[in-house]
């Protein structure tokens, strides 16, 4: 029943950087890199749940992020360095390192390169970074593990 009350959260961060280096023809030589500003993730969709989420709603379970999921005012940012990078176009692989509240963790990078995008996606084990997952009723309203990233970059033209 709990399941039913809760909401897959759809969030984005606002402030953020990077760098990515594809080389088509020498996936080796590949790299990437992300910095995301913690404080800035917001919550663009909520799905499911039995009623939509009110600002009131939005407003703390943006705090519970901030404050207790993330940490954010010691941990202000989360990051990504690839360690190397294979496969061929337009579907690589980067393997590096991932920092989130201050636990650094290898993690697999998928990146499918498509003309002038790329998409980045990668799933995560919160407890694997030291967070213990959102629950809520005495445990009758439960957010899984499991973190899926996506993040889709629009290509410079050359």
């Amino acid at each position: 029943m709990g399941a039913k009350l809760a909401h897959d959260l759809i969030l984005t961060a606002t402030k953020w950087s990077g760098t990515l280096n594809v080389d088509a023809d020498n996936p080796a030589a590949s790299s990437a890199d992300l910095t995301i500003d913690a404080r800035s993730i917001e919550i663009i969709e909520a799905v499911g749940g039995m009623k939509s989420l009110s600002d009131k709603d939005r407003k703390d379970i943006g705090k519970n992020i901030d404050d207790k999921v993330l940490q954010t005012g010691k941990f202000p940012e989360l990051k990504f360095a690839s360690s190397s990078c294979s496969g061929s176009a337009p579907k690589f692989q980067a393997a590096g390192n991932m920092t989130i509240v201050g636990n650094t963790r290898p993690v697999n990078v998928d990146l499918n390169v498509n003309g002038t995008q790329v998409v980045a996606t990668t799933s995560i084990s919160q407890k694997d970074f030291g967070i213990k997952p959102f629950s809520a009723m005495m445990g009758a309203i439960k957010l899984r593990d499991d973190v899926d990233f996506e993040l889709t970059v629009d290509l410079p033209s050359a």
